[in-house]
């Protein structure tokens, strides 16, 4: 007898093209079937797509190297059939009289015939749709189980035409599908269209009743401190009898470790007859106070587990579902102030700072371990929310896991886009897809599926474009505010409130009823509200032009986009030599500069670093690049510069202007070359690091438009007692400015003008200068936010920086490692040796701030205790206990490296790398490790100044891992560890 549960059926499958297989799924699944990879047969992934098989097996090139992807047959010359796949597998299952078993899958594309042990099923197309069939009377007597999948492609998969465009000919949107797959101006078309058995593929066993689709809402009265959990959820009777149940809801938190405190335990009583599927409302539990879950950047993201069980007389258990939930309140209206939408969580307005996400693989070879690196990237870079377009995804579970986890509010699109649907060169169908009840019961699933994760925050109709009416009246409906989630005149409801409504229905029983749905991405607070369009721009900008009231005219931009150029080292690996050249310089009659890339950089769809007219090339103002590393590395400089002055120019108009920004976009699912902040290896840019220090939730800025310093506090808390150390370095590693200023206080949700920095209208001013701000606690000196730029005079340029790469300043790098299993935390503390030129320097201090998340299995140090002007002994047990508890064993012993440099100076942006320790390594070949989680990178230190930087990662079997330290003017390459 089986255990009652659940068994992902993720390994061991076999695959093959269709027309080379003669036998029909029933043969398949009885007599004659395949014993391993034997042609035609294959390893297949499942989860995933043919296309992601082929690759697997080396029977195409990868599509995301160089030009392959010109090299593979696309489905619209070669037919469907050439991608359509059987998927075959065998599994172990055995269960008593009582149970019942189910064949799940989460997601195909786009429609299949299964067989199990000779009998057949459909499963009817919708790529964003579940299925289970009701398989017990199918399974083997032996518990040996032969599962065979007929998966064919998307019926409408189009045309690529020779100019490319944006979703191809458009003829993808007229299924229920993912539209980005034709292609766009950030990716090459998918050749199958994501054929496959996509997401995950399991056996449930389950007693006499299961358990479908549970629902969690929590509703907040008196100021969030009374707080009720309502739960409603499906019960099918699979059984021929009725069924006398015992449902137990409990709901527990965790304390510390694995210990778990039972919350609220409640049993109901109920009968369901006999083949039939109910609906059942729990009575509403009660809390006073819970601990509530909060965006990245304001709170702690606490979740609580709410399990359901069901147990049936004369049987014991039948089924048990359980789930993260986290206790917020949510709120979405029009900011009365700014025409901008407001978001609100737990009463408190959130200033969105996020990106645009389209999926993590374009091949879909999604996993866990994935997802969790790229929300974790995103919540590192401080953001608090990813918009998922509606070209992509409708994101899976695994996905909300990790936003839930990180504190990232979701905006999730439903798969409409204005190029594919309705918009578009040439104009495409504006009727959506062929088949509208097909859309309505995809989205109404996928609700289903997701809305009990407290990271989703809006449902949004489409891209840039509104659903077809009825679809888009449909999901109004669908979508409709509980009355107790309308946002009404008073600021706080009473508990007399939830009697008013007595009379609607429990808020679980609606399909949602907790979010706003906005039809598409630019109406209502987005953009200019109607749908003109009125998002981007989606290319390289003057920085100090994001600070400027004329850049942008709405209160929050969807979308605006720029440059993304990875670092040499994934140029090289992920092109042959020819696409190493560097782009052509061509200067124009009016002495602007266009940039003319090699072909392969063009399919990957390179965006160049000017705009002839109106922006000078960012890259030149350092001086024309010499080859590859040259040339990235001056792209890193200007990603940095770039995206920081775009989310301070957009911070700097907090709730005056702007109620948020949505960066087009975070990544690429594939070898891209425009706005991303870490490539699809998983390393980061330069920008990654300007948008974390940018979005600091305190942080003190340099507008470039107008030079005043300010300082921005986004938390709800008064910040009281701190002062603003300015200091400006000149090339020669002298300090000609320095200030700090009289202690301040900062209101809450505010950004204020400090002073104006007035040193570039001096005497003697550096053409080239560098600017340091820190604002700090003065009762204890701690840094609350730090600040570099390099700047240059009006009119002037950076070339001076060119010679600057000859200083050789002297840093030393102590360095203290604790290893569990393949698992790396490293603590570096780096200082600048060069004589500290500016006697007033305070000694300011890095503060304590470690932060724990709730995943068991990953922790997050935002920085450690660090003393300028002196070494640090990392001799804190007790923090370092904190840091690294969890850890078996530890190499605690500090190491440190010490250069040689004799130079004064600022050790100008600084970067870290982690590679595989090879002696005898190939030309060109890749040793790094990624991803890495760095708590800051492409810094630079003035004369006597010290970084905490802790990293961690995780290193492949048999590698020791070799940390370097490159720069500017370090080029030392040098391995500090």
């Amino acid at each position: 007898m089986e255990n009652i549960g659940k068994m992902k059926l993720d390994s061991g499958w076999l695959a093959a093209r269709s027309t080379e297989i003669d036998l029909t799924g029933v043969q398949l699944t009885t007599t004659n079937p395949p014993t391993g990879p034997i042609s035609p047969w294959m390893e297949a992934q499942v989860p995933g797509t043919v296309l992601g098989t082929l690759l697997l097996n080396k029977l195409v090139p990868d599509p995301f190297y160089g030009l392959e992807n010109d090299a593979i047959i696309d489905i619209a010359d070669s037919g469907r059939e050439y991608y359509t796949f059987w998927f075959f597998t065998t599994f172990q299952c055995t269960m008593s009289g009582n149970q019942h078993v189910d064949l799940n899958f989460r997601a195909i594309n786009y429609s299949a015939e299964v067989y199990l042990n000779g009998h057949k099923k459909v499963l009817p197309k919708g790529m964003f749709r579940r299925h289970s069939l009701d398989v017990t009377d199918l399974m083997h007597p032996d518990g040996r189980n032969f599962l065979a999948v007929l998966v064919h492609p998307p019926d409408n998969p189009g045309r690529i035409p020779l100019e490319g465009g944006q979703g191809g000919d458009h003829e993808i949107g007229r299924d229920v599908a993912a539209q980005y797959v034709e292609g766009w101006d950030w990716m090459a078309p998918i050749r199958d269209r994501n054929t496959g058995i996509w997401d995950e593929v399991s056996i449930s066993i389950t007693g006499p009743v299961k358990i479908v689709d549970p629902h969690f809402v929590s509703s907040f009265f008196d100021n969030l401190r009374r707080v009720y959990l309502h739960t409603t959820t499906e019960l099918e009777n699979k059984s021929s009898w009725l069924a006398e149940c015992s449902l137990n809801l409990q709901v527990t938190t965790e304390l510390e470790g694995s210990i778990c405190l039972v919350e609220h335990l409640q049993t109901q009583k109920v009968s369901i007859p006999p083949g039939t599927r109910v609906q059942y409302t729990f009575p509403q539990l009660f809390f006073y106070k819970p601990n509530l879950w909060w965006p990245n950047g304001m709170g702690k993201q606490s979740l609580y587990n709410i399990g359901i069980t069901v147990d049936v007389k004369g049987y014991g258990e039948s089924n048990s579902e359980s789930q993260y939930f986290g206790f917020r309140k949510i709120e979405s209206t029009i900011d009365s102030v700014t025409g901008g939408r407001l978001f609100k969580v737990n009463g408190e307005p959130v200033f969105i700072r996020g990106g645009n996400w389209i999926l993590s693989d374009g091949l879909l070879r999604l996993s866990k371990k994935r997802y969790q690196t790229d929300i974790k990237f995103h919540a590192d870079m401080n953001f608090n929310m990813i918009r998922c377009w509606g070209g992509g995804l409708a994101e899976r579970p695994e996905f909300y896991h990790y936003c839930d986890v990180y504190g990232l509010l979701v905006w999730q699109e439903f798969w409409i886009t204005g190029d594919c649907d309705g918009r578009g060169v040439p104009v495409s169908n504006p009727n959506g897809p062929l088949d509208h009840d097909l859309f309505l019961l995809c989205a109404r699933d996928t609700i289903k599926l997701l809305r009990n994760h407290p990271s989703l925050a809006l449902w949004v109709g489409g891209n840039e474009q509104t659903p077809p009416d009825d679809i888009n009246t449909a999901l109004k409906n669908d979508l409709k505010l509980h009355p107790l989630f309308q946002c009404h005149e008073k600021a706080h409801k009473s508990l007399n409130d939830l009697n008013s409504v007595s009379d609607d229905p429990d808020p679980s029983q609606y399909l949602d009823g907790t979010r706003v749905y906005i039809q598409g991405s630019m109406w209502d607070g987005f953009a200019n509200g109607k749908g003109d369009f009125t998002d981007g721009p989606y290319e390289i900008q003057n920085p100090e032009d994001f600070f400027k009231d004329t850049f942008y005219s709405y209160g929050f931009n969807p979308e605006v986009g720029s440059v993304g150029m990875p670092v040499a080292a994934t140029i090289r690996a992920t092109m042959p030599q020819e696409g190493w050249q560097l782009p052509l310089f061509k200067t124009t009659s009016d002495d602007y500069i266009q940039e003319i890339p090699n072909p392969i950089w063009d399919y990957h769809k390179y965006i160049p670093y000017s705009k002839p007219g109106k922006v000078h090339d960012q890259i030149a103002l350092y001086g024309s690049p010499k080859d590859l590393d040259d040339f990235c590395e001056k792209a890193q400089l200007v990603n940095y510069i770039q995206y920081r002055a775009l989310l301070e120019g957009w911070t700097s108009r907090m709730w005056t202007k702007y109620t948020g920004v949505l960066i087009w976009k975070t990544q690429n699912p594939w070898t891209g070359l425009r706005g991303q902040f870490y490539d699809h290896l998983h390393d980061q840019t330069a920008g990654f690091y300007g948008c974390r220090c940018a979005a600091e939730p305190i942080h003190v800025q340099l507008n470039l438009a107008t030079f005043f310093v300010e300082v921005v506090n986004t938390t709800s808390n008064v910040l009281s007692d701190v002062a603003v150390e300015t200091s400006i370095w000149d090339l020669d590693g002298t300090c000609p400015y320095y200030n700090v200023t009289d202690k301040m206080s900062v209101p809450p949700k505010k950004v204020i003008k400090i002073s104006e920095m007035k040193y570039p209208k001096s005497k003697n001013a550096s053409p080239v200068y560098f600017l340091l701000l820190k604002l700090f606690t003065t009762s204890d000196s701690s840094i609350l936010s730090r600040n570099f730029y390099w700047l240059h005079l009006q009119g002037n340029d950076y070339k001076l920086l060119e010679p600057y790469r000859t200083k050789n300043v002297p840093l030393k790098i102590t360095s203290k490692v604790m290893i569990q299993g393949s698992t790396y935390k490293m603590q570096m503390h780096v200082q600048n040796l060069s004589k500290n030129q500016s006697s007033q320097s305070r000694i300011l201090r890095y503060k304590h701030h470690i932060v724990d998340k709730c995943d068991s299995n990953d922790y997050d140090i935002d920085s450690v205790d660090s003393t300028e002007g002196k070494a640090v002994e990392m001799q804190d047990v007790g923090l370092l206990r904190r840091i690294f508890r969890g850890f078996s064993r530890g190499d605690i012993g500090l190491r440190v490296v010490e250069t040689n440099g004799t130079d004064p100076g600022v050790a100008f942006f600084l970067h870290f790398s982690v590679h595989a320790a090879k002696k005898d390594h190939e030309v060109g070949e890749d040793t790094r490790i990624l991803p890495i989680h760095y708590s800051d990178n492409y810094f630079s230190l003035v004369p006597g100044e010290t970084m905490p930087i802790n990293i961690s990662f995780e290193v492949p079997p048999g590698v020791t891992p070799r940390i370097t330290l490159r720069g500017w003017n370090y080029h030392g390459n040098h391995s500090i560890y």
